[in-house]
């Protein structure tokens, strides 16, 4: 019987200058290194990936069939992983030393706790506003929710093995590309009963580079559209739920929605009355981010703040149009009728 304590996965594709910083991070771990291997998944690279991965992996896994997306490469590694915990994280991510000692205690003995995941740290890599806002933001949420969850994050998050399998592993038949293939592995993995714990304290250093448009087009095509129709189908889209499916945030996109058709009314009415609608919504909207908006200033000062606020207005245009097209989708069954076509149109 193996006597190690962690597996640790990582997916790759095309990122050899990245991995060699992920890798390198998770070799200084506090945790003995004859307690946990390493397993690099290489998802049909055509750098030197695999290559770089040999030279810190116990065992790298190339998928020549790939890309199959990262669902698919957490698969085939945790299918020859040792460990009773399986340890996930992101080619882009730079874990803190004592992140795998962390995940070790956080489950303890009580094995209703499935999984465990962390949170990015608040000195992403990457320079320029939106690369800074979208790792912030991603930090403050999860340092906000911390406890009890209902979803799953695999950049940095750990998975008993036992509970992975139960659970019927990552989804890679509906997630053949990066989506929300850990947030629906987490909604399974409660509704079989277990527990899935929120420490944002267990940390990592985000490598990525963020643009306006990159960002624009995974929060509609990689997180509104599939996390609306995952919700839609699990008839819980209008239950309360943590991190960006609360209630406070449904309100606030709901708010930017009628912003902007009071913008429309007013244009074909040629009536500027409508924009007093338009803007106490979006008045409102901001309001309701004060808080956010606050701890923004504290860490990175005021005018950064301020120029956040048009990215959380993007955010909720975006959020709002991405669910409209998945309720249109889930109603019509055009998904069903016409997979091929949706898929083209998402691309």
């Amino acid at each position: 019987m193996s006597s190690l304590i962690c597996s640790v996965i990582v997916p790759a594709r095309d990122c050899a200058a990245m991995l060699r910083e992920s890798l390198s991070a998770l070799r200084a771990s506090t945790l003995p290194r004859d307690q946990w291997e390493l397993i690099v998944v290489d998802d049909g690279s055509t750098d030197e990936t695999a290559a770089t991965a040999a030279a810190f992996a116990d065992r790298v896994l190339r998928l020549p069939d790939g890309p199959l997306g990262p669902a698919a490469a957490r698969n085939r590694g945790a299918e020859v992983a040792q460990g009773v915990l399986l340890v996930f994280v992101d080619a882009d991510v730079c874990v803190r030393p004592d992140v795998l000692t962390a995940f070790v205690n956080a489950f303890g003995t009580e094995e209703r706790i499935a999984a465990v995941f962390g949170a990015y740290d608040t000195d992403p890599r990457a320079a320029g506003l939106v690369s800074q806002y979208r790792n912030l933001l991603h930090h403050y949420v999860h340092l906000t929710h911390y406890g009890d969850a209902e979803t799953f994050w695999a950049g940095c998050g750990a998975v008993r093995r036992s509970a992975l399998l139960a659970a019927g592993m990552f989804d890679e038949q509906r997630f053949p590309r990066p989506q929300i293939e850990d947030i629906e592995l987490g909604y399974r993995l409660v509704a079989n009963g277990d527990r899935i714990l929120l420490r944002p304290d267990i940390q990592g250093t985000h490598l990525k580079h963020w643009t306006l448009r990159r960002m624009l087009v995974t929060d509609f095509k990689d997180r509104a559209v599939p996390w609306m129709l995952l919700l839609l189908e699990r008839g819980n889209a209008g239950r309360p739920g943590t991190l960006n499916v609360r209630h406070t945030e449904k309100i606030l996109t709901a708010l930017m929605g009628v912003a902007l058709a009071g913008i429309a009314v007013a244009a074909v009415l040629v009536d500027p009355r409508w924009l007093l609608l338009s803007l106490a919504c979006i008045v409102c909207v901001i309001l309701g981010n004060l808080t956010l908006l606050r701890w923004f200033a504290e860490r990175r000062g005021v005018r950064f703040a301020l120029a956040v606020i048009p990215l959380r207005l993007a955010f909720y245009i975006v959020s709002g149009t991405g669910a409209v097209w998945a309720m249109f989708v889930h109603i019509t069954g055009w998904r069903r009728i016409s997979a091929p076509s949706l898929r083209g149109a998402l691309q």
